[in-house]
């Protein structure tokens, strides 16, 4: 198969910077889209990929999943997309299409493993696939996305991560007006979980370690904040929660959370902890209660949340930066020292 040279920042070890390099894509077939990829989100998925912090990397590694971008070429079978279209590309780019996942739209879910954006077996030109760190991607019609009139672009590009991670489990598990939902941390994806939960009607209680996110939680949505260092504040809400989204990826106390949630309520993790987190038995079964975990969303449900946000005037808090910058952006991510997501700026690329 054809292929083409891009622009890209990756790594070529798990202990080395990002740096700039070059990475080939393929031409576009029948039924792909290229795009010009306009900004990319920083997801922290990355940093535990990048880092071997996760098994399986494969070097080098170009991460990003987040991307918002311009359709510049299309396939002569494509229906979906034309030339100068405002396109998007999230954690997957294919998948088997053929099992019950797929076709029930949970590609996310796929029996025979989905192709991610970077650090999946390429189909197509062999060795692996590259992220967003890059210039351009291409990807089959059906993995793309559109990207709604009215939205900020650069803000746009959490949503296809940290976006579609709260939104579909706020969905699944029916949060509507009349639940009181918690959302426990306010990083990258709790702030998501905080706009979402209030969009669907919630009651929306945020839970967080630090005093100094109090203000922006109320900001962003919440009725009330709870710092969950307080045992007393903790207290007041026992037993009371319909459903609860973990957003945390640091070790942390889940028996503290499980012991809020009210008779059949639910408990999603969707953050990730290095380690497996210690849950007492009697903290689910006494009274009954679930305890779940979530994990994006399909392709359907992506656009179905992209189109969300633009009816309700949602995206992500972020800090725009050149890519140049991406190093140290990953150094502060580790800090805590972002309010509440890094975006990229691939034109920056050209520099």
């Amino acid at each position: 198969m054809k292929s083409f040279s891009v622009k890209a920042f990756g790594t070529a070890a798990g202990k080395n910077p990002l740096a700039p390099l070059t990475i080939n894509r393929r031409e576009a077939g029948p039924t792909d889209v290229e795009m010009e990829i306009l900004y990319c989100g920083v997801c922290h998925s990355d940093i535990h990929q990048a880092r071997s912090e996760w098994p399986g990397t494969v070097y080098p590694c170009v991460p990003g999943h987040e991307i918002v971008g311009r359709v510049t070429k299309v396939g002569n079978k494509v229906t979906q997309f034309k030339v100068g279209d405002t396109s998007a590309v999230g954690c997957m780019v294919d998948s088997c299409r053929t099992c019950n996942h797929c076709q029930s739209g949970l590609e996310q879910y796929c029996l025979n493993y989905a192709t991610f954006t970077y650090n999946s077996p390429d189909k197509h030109l062999g060795g692996h696939t590259w992220g967003g760190y890059s210039s351009h991607i291409v990807v089959d019609e059906s993995f793309a996305l559109k990207v709604p009139a009215g939205l900020d672009l650069a803000a746009t590009a959490p949503l296809l991560c940290a976006g579609i991670t709260t939104y579909s489990p706020l969905k699944h598990w029916k949060v509507t007006a009349g639940k009181k939902v918690g959302i426990v941390g306010l990083g990258g994806l709790g702030h998501m979980g905080v706009k979402f939960a209030r969009a669907f009607g919630a009651h929306v209680v945020l839970f967080t370690t630090s005093a100094n996110k109090v203000g922006d939680g109320l900001r962003l949505g919440a009725h009330e904040v709870v710092l969950s260092t307080d045992p007393e504040a903790m207290a007041k809400h026992t037993g009371s929660f319909d459903f609860i989204l973990d957003c945390v990826s640091a070790l942390h106390d889940i028996n503290a959370y499980m012991n809020l949630i009210k008779l059949d309520g639910t408990l999603t993790l969707v953050g990730v902890p290095e380690k497996p987190l210690a849950v007492s038995a009697f903290s689910l079964i006494l009274p009954r209660k679930n305890l779940a975990g979530s994990c994006i969303g399909g392709i359907a449900e992506t656009q179905e949340m992209l189109n969300f946000c633009a009816e309700h005037k949602i995206v992500s808090e972020i800090e725009l930066i050149p890519i140049q910058k991406i190093n140290e952006a990953w150094e502060r991510m580790l800090k805590q020292d972002i309010k509440y997501r890094f975006v990229i700026d691939v034109a920056s690329l050209k520099n």
